[in-house]
């Protein structure tokens, strides 16, 4: 017997300033929503040429970023580069250490995306760092409901169809859903993990009878964590499709020490992490005079 997920809360996210010239809408991470292991943040992106997010550090996570409109370039102090396109996907896993940037694509005016940062396991803290890319081409899609919902399976399984791979440490579904008017979509989470839909397009309709919620796009709908399956429609008369991504992971048993980019299991690990990138050791030594090409024209 399968159980539908109530719905825990539904909320806007605000728009704010975010890095260098950036527009974010982050709804993980904020007063609203915190401590959802093992997500830690979420934004919703705009970044324009001129715009961006020059070289910072990372220690402790995972980040997920999931291009939606435009370009974005990445860089990185081991000699990683390249570019991302509307519809890929890069997973980083920052481990013990690593300095990046990140920066609109010079060929594209508008550049919106989603990026999640997931916790690491505490074992796992101190792993190398590593890059994985996903290409648009890549992604499985399944169709349901007589083609009124197009699903495209990122990460996880979706009605017989599985993801081409897991891509992070951290076990996290991620799915892309857009339902045209009339349509219906029951999609299966695993029992026991965190789960929550981002609204992107339209509006649309989360939960079943008493328990339904009309919401309305840049809204995170938090689920609770019993039940096994989520049910969302758009009614007959909308005028337009709704689009949200629907993603779950495993919950980590473990404390959560966060400063900036950051993410350690205690204080004394924080300020080992902040001692070791001033000082370029024990995972920062490349960082010592580094600086992107890609982030040069915020420099100058």
């Amino acid at each position: 017997m399968t159980i539908p997920r109530k719905i825990n809360k539904a909320f806007l996210a605000i728009e704010q300033s975010e890095g260098a010239g950036a527009r974010v809408r982050r709804s993980i991470g904020t007063p609203k929503l915190r401590n959802f292991s093992p997500f830690l943040m979420l934004d919703h992106f705009t970044i324009h040429p001129g715009a961006g997010f020059p070289d910072h550090p990372h220690r402790g996570q995972e980040t997920i970023t999931y291009l939606l409109k435009g370009a974005v370039d990445h860089e990185d102090f081991a000699g990683n580069a390249g570019t991302i396109y509307a519809g890929d996907l890069q997973f980083m896993t920052a481990g013990r250490g690593i300095m990046h940037a990140e920066m609109p694509n010079q060929g594209f005016e508008d550049n919106v995306g989603m990026q999640l940062w997931v916790d690491l396991p505490a074992r796992l803290k101190a792993c190398e760092p590593r890059y994985r890319d996903l290409k648009a081409a890549e992604i499985p899609t399944v169709n349901v409901d007589d083609d009124r919902v197009n699903i495209k399976v990122i990460s996880g399984q979706s009605h017989g169809t599985d993801s081409v791979q897991e891509l992070a440490y951290t076990p996290v579904w991620l799915l892309d859903i857009e339902i045209k008017p009339g349509g219906t979509v029951t999609q299966q989470l695993p029992l026991g993990w965190n789960a929550f839909a981002y609204t992107l397009e339209g509006t649309a309709n989360f939960g079943l009878e008493k328990d339904k919620q009309t919401v309305g796009k840049f809204h995170n709908v938090v689920f609770e964590r019993e039940g096994d399956e989520v049910v969302v429609e758009v009614p007959e008369d909308a005028k337009e499709n709704a689009r949200f991504i629907l993603v779950a992971g495993l919950p980590l048993d473990q404390k959560v020490v966060q400063y900036g980019p950051f993410v350690l299991n205690s204080q004394e690990d924080v300020y080992q992490a902040m001692k070791d990138y001033q000082t370029h050791s024990n995972g920062f030594e490349r960082a010592s005079g580094w600086e992107s090409q890609i982030g040069r024209t915020m420099r100058e």
